[in-house]
C-alpha cells in the first residue's frame, strides 16, 4: 500500500489515541519533513486508533482496506507497537512511503516480558552522558521492536558516584525516568542490589521509601551475587522481607531476586533452592543471569514450578562474561580481543538468535544486560525473538534498516550488519571479507550522505574501520617479524631490529585518524565514550576502544622489547638468545605445543567439563604493553583441564612445561596431573620444578613456568591424554608444552 504524506490523516478520539496519533506524526515528519493532520472526525482516513478491549495491553490488530489502516488496541503501549509495525514495513521516498508486505493480522507477544537494562551510572559506555529526551527517545526506539520493559538503578552503595558526564543526580533521573516510563506505558524494573552493613529491616524500609517517590516501579530484581555475599537463606529471607515492605505501598510490585551465586560461598545454588521449595511467600519468580547458580535448564528444573524465570542474558560484553564471542567455542581470536576489547560496537544477530533459541522454551521472557548503545542492533534482534521467535534474523534487521537508515534499501543495511559479525571470524588477517566490509560502509557512506548524520550508522562504520585496522595492522606486522627472524637466524641483529621498527603506510595511518574523528563525532551525536581521558568511559573495558585499539596484536612489540632485554649479552649470547626467542613455541614432530590463545578450546582435541572461563589478558593496557608474547594472550580458567594429542615416540620420557597465571595458591586443594590415567604429580598447586631463567626470558610478570616428569611407559600407541584437576580454585594456564626429557 502506498501513501503520499500530503494527503495523509491520523485519526484519534480518545487523550491515550491522541498521545498515540502525535508519537506516530513525530516519525513520520522526521522522515518525511511534513507532518500529517491528526483529526477526531468521521470521514476519510489514511489512519486510525481506536481502543478496544485485547487480550492485554502488548496485543494490538490491524487492519487494512481502501486505502486506510485501522490499528485496535487497549492503550498506548499496544498502539506504538501497531504504528511501529507500519514503520518497519514502510519504505520512505519523496514524501511518500510504501508498505513492503501486508501488515492486517492479530499480534500478540510470544513472551511476556521485554525489557532492556539502562542504568543511570558511571559504568555505561554511554547512558550516563544522556539527556532524559536522550532516553525518551530511545525508550521509543527499543518499544519499536517489541520492548515492554526498561531496568533501572537505584544509587549504587546507596550513595551518588556522579561523574562530570551526568546532568542529573542518579535518584533525581530514577524519579523522572520511571514518570517518562509510565507516560509511554513501559514497565520498571530496578536492579537494586543489597548494600553492605544493611539489615533485613533497614533494606526494606531504603527500598519503600523509594519506590514511595517514584511514580512506577513494577519489577525489583535484587541480585544474590555479582554484587552480592549473602548466604542463600538470609538472601531469600531479605527478598521477604523487601517484598512484605514495597508490596505496602503497591501490590503490584514484584520481587524476582537472582539465582546469581556469589563467588566464595560452597553450595549456594542448592541452599538457594532448598530455602525457595520451604518457603517462597513474597517471591513472585527468578531470575537467571551471569554467574548463574545453575545453568538454565537445571534452574528450571529445580526451581518450583509455579515461578517463572526470567533471563538476564548479557548482549553487550564480548569477553570476560557469560557469552563470549562465539561462545559455544570461546575462539575469538586474539587480535580483535586486544584491539576491540569488552564493550564494543559488537552486533552479533545470528549468534544471539541461536542463544535465544536454546533458552526461550525455559523462560517468561528477559531483560538484557546492557551499558550503552554498543549493543544496539542486538538490542533489536533480542527484542524482535521476544515478541516473535518465528522471524529471521535477516528481517528483523531489515526492519531495523527501516526503522533507523530511512532512504537506504534495507538489505544493504541488513547484509552489511550481518558482514560485521562475519569479520570476526578467524584470524583476521586470513578474513578478506574486512576488506570488503568496509568498503561496504564507505559506499553506503559515499552514496547516502545522510547516513553521515546517523549515529548507528558511525558506529557501524566506527567498528568496520577498527576490524580494518587491527587486520592491516597485523598482515603487516607478520611480514616484519618473518623478514626479521630472517635476519637474526644470519645473525645481523641490528638490521632485524630495524626491520621490526619500520612503520606503518600512509593507508593505515588515515583510517587510523579517521577513527579518532569518527570517536569525536560519536561522542557528540549520542555520547558514546571512546576513550577514557577525553570522553569519560569508566575505565578501557568499558567501550574505550580508543584506549585498546593500538594494543599490540602481534608479537612484533614482545620481540623489540626481547630486543632490548638482549642488550645485557654479547656477541654470540646476544644472536643465539633471539633465536631463541623467535623459535619459542617451535618444538620437534614427536613434541607437543598448545596456546589457549593461539590454538583455542578446540585445540586440546578434548571435551572439557564444567562451565570454562577464558580470562583474556590480551585488552588489558597494563599487561599487554610489550612484556606478553601472543601466545599468552588468553589464559584458561576451570577445575580441570584435559588434552590429547598424539604422536609422541614409543619408549621415550618427556616433560610436561606449564605456563600458570601467578595467584594466590593458599587456598588450593590437591592438584593432579594424570596422562593416560597415570598419576604423574599429585600435591600442592602447582607444585613442580621452576626454571627462573626461563621465566625471566620467555614469561612476564603475573606468569610462572612448572615442569613436571611424564616417563615412558605411561604412553599408549603414541598417545597422550592428559588431564589436570583442582576442585577448589582451579587451574589457571596459558600454555603448555610436551617435549623430550
Amino acid at each position: 500500500m502506498k501513501y503520499s504524506i500530503d494527503a495523509f490523516i491520523i485519526k484519534a478520539v480518545t487523550d491515550e489515541e491522541k498521545r498515540a496519533a502525535c508519537l506516530f506524526a513525530d516519525e513520520l515528519e522526521s522522515r518525511t519533513g511534513k507532518r500529517p493532520d491528526i483529526t477526531a472526525n468521521g470521514g476519510s482516513f489514511s489512519f486510525g486508533f481506536f481502543t478496544t478491549e485485547m487480550k492485554n495491553k502488548d496485543s494490538f490488530s490491524v487492519e487494512e482496506s481502501n486505502g486506510a489502516v485501522c490499528v485496535y488496541a487497549q492503550g498506548i503501549r499496544g498502539f506504538i507497537y501497531g504504528f511501529s509495525l507500519l514503520l518497519r514495513k514502510s519504505v520512505f521516498k519523496d514524501g511518500t512511503f510504501e508498505t513492503v508486505c501486508g501488515i492486517a493480522g492479530d499480534y500478540a507477544p510470544r513472551k511476556e516480558i521485554r525489557g532492556h537494562q539502562l542504568g543511570y551510572r558511571t559504568t555505561p559506555n554511554t547512558y550516563d552522558a544522556w539527556s532524559y529526551e536522550d532516553y525518551r527517545r530511545y525508550y521509543l526506539d527499543i518499544m519499536f521492536a517489541g520492548c515492554n520493559t526498561v531496568e533501572h538503578i537505584p544509587y549504587e552503595s546507596g550513595k551518588s558516584c556522579r561523574n562530570r558526564l551526568m546532568k542529573y543526580d542518579e535518584e533525581e533521573f530514577l524519579v523522572e525516568a520511571c514518570r517518562m516510563a509510565d507516560e509511554l506505558d513501559l514497565d520498571v524494573s530496578l536492579w537494586y542490589p543489597n548494600a553492605d552493613g544493611e539489615t533485613d529491616e533497614s533494606a526494606a524500609q531504603t527500598r519503600k521509601k523509594l519506590v514511595e517517590k517514584l511514580p512506577r516501579v513494577n519489577v525489583i530484581f535484587p541480585p544474590g551475587g555479582d554484587p552480592g555475599n549473602l548466604p542463600a537463606d538470609e538472601f531469600l529471607r531479605r527478598c521477604r522481607a523487601i517484598s512484605k515492605s514495597v508490596k505496602s505501598v503497591s501490590e503490584e510490585i514484584k520481587i524476582f531476586p537472582s539465582a546469581q551465586a556469589p563467588h566464595g560461598i560452597d553450595n549456594w545454588g542448592e541452599e538457594f533452592i532448598k530455602s525457595l521449595e520451604k518457603d517462597s511467600k513474597g517471591i513472585d519468580g527468578i531470575i537467571m543471569g551471569p554467574n548463574h547458580a545453575f545453568p538454565l535448564d537445571v534452574l528450571r528444573e529445580k526451581v518450583p514450578a509455579h515461578l517463572p524465570i526470567r533471563f538476564y542474558p548479557d548482549i553487550t560484553h564480548n569477553l570476560r562474561c557469560e557469552y563470549p564471542v562465539h561462545f559455544e567455542k570461546d575462539d575469538w581470536h586474539y587480535a580483535l580481543c586486544a584491539g576491540l576489547s569488552r564493550e564494543c560496537t559488537n552486533p552479533r544477530p545470528l549468534e544471539y538468535a541461536r542463544l535465544h533459541s536454546l533458552t526461550k522454551d525455559y523462560v517468561c521472557g528477559s531483560v538484557s544486560y546492557s551499558e550503552g548503545i554498543t549493543d544496539d542492533v542486538n538490542k533489536f534482534v533480542w527484542s524482535g525473538l521476544d515478541f516473535d521467535d518465528s522471524l529471521s534474523v535477516k528481517s528483523i534487521l531489515q526492519d531495523y534498516a527501516r526503522l533507523f537508515f530511512a532512504g537506504v534499501p534495507a538489505d544493504f543495511v541488513a547484509d552489511a550488519v550481518l558482514r560485521l559479525e562475519a569479520n570476526w571470524e578467524g584470524d583476521p588477517a586470513e578474513n578478506d571479507g574486512i576488506d570488503e566490509t568496509l568498503d561496504i560502509f564507505k559506499s553506503l557512506s559515499e552514496k547516502y550522505s545522510f547516513l553521515n548524520d546517523n549515529w548507528r550508522f558511525n558506529q557501524l562504520l566506527f567498528r568496520a574501520e577498527c576490524d580494518w585496522l587491527i587486520r592491516h595492522r597485523r598482515i603487516f606486522e607478520n611480514s616484519l617479524i618473518e623478514k626479521a627472524q630472517a635476519l637474526v637466524k644470519d645473525g645481523m641483529i641490528r638490521e632485524a631490529k630495524a626491520v621490526l621498527l619500520t612503520n606503518y603506510a600512509d593507508e593505515y595511518k588515515a583510517v587510523r585518524k579517521n577513527i579518532d574523528s569518527l570517536a569525536a563525532l560519536l561522542f557528540d551525536e549520542i555520547g558514546l565514550q571512546l576513550d577514557v581521558e577525553h570522553y569519560c568511559a569508566d575505565n578501557p573495558e568499558r567501550g574505550a576502544v580508543l584506549d585498546t585499539i593500538d594494543l599490540p596484536v602481534t608479537d612484533r612489540a614482545w620481540l623489540l622489547n626481547r630486543f632490548e632485554y638482549a642488550e645485557k649479552f654479547d656477541g654470540c649470547q646476544k644472536t643465539e638468545f633471539l633465536k631463541r626467542v623467535f623459535t619459542r613455541n617451535t618444538v620437534a614432530g614427536d613434541e607437543f605445543y598448545f596456546s589457549v590463545a593461539e590454538n583455542g578450546i578446540a585445540g586440546t582435541n578434548s571435551e572439557q567439563t564444567g562451565e570454562i572461563y577464558i580470562n583474556v589478558q590480551a585488552d588489558r593496557p597494563d599487561v599487554n604493553n610489550g612484556q606478553l608474547p601472543c601466545c599468552m594472550f588468553k589464559v584458561f580458567d576451570n577445575y580441570s583441564f584435559r588434552l590429547a594429542a598424539d604422536g609422541f615416540s614409543p619408549g621415550t620420557a618427556y616433560r610436561l612445561i606449564v605456563t600458570f597465571a601467578d595467584r594466590n595458591y593458599e587456598k588450593a586443594g590437591v592438584f593432579r596431573i594424570t596422562a593416560n590415567g597415570n598419576t604423574v604429580y599429585e600435591g600442592e598447586l602447582p607444585g613442580g620444578k621452576s626454571d627462573k631463567a626461563y621465566d625471566e626470558q620467555m614469561l612476564c610478570g603475573g606468569f610462572m613456568s612448572r615442569e613436571y616428569f611424564i616417563p615412558s611407559n605411561v604412553f599408549t600407541d603414541s598417545r597422550l591424554d592428559l588431564v589436570m584437576e583442582e576442585k577448589k580454585i582451579g587451574v589457571m594456564i596459558s600454555e603448555l608444552k610436551i617435549i623430550k626429557a
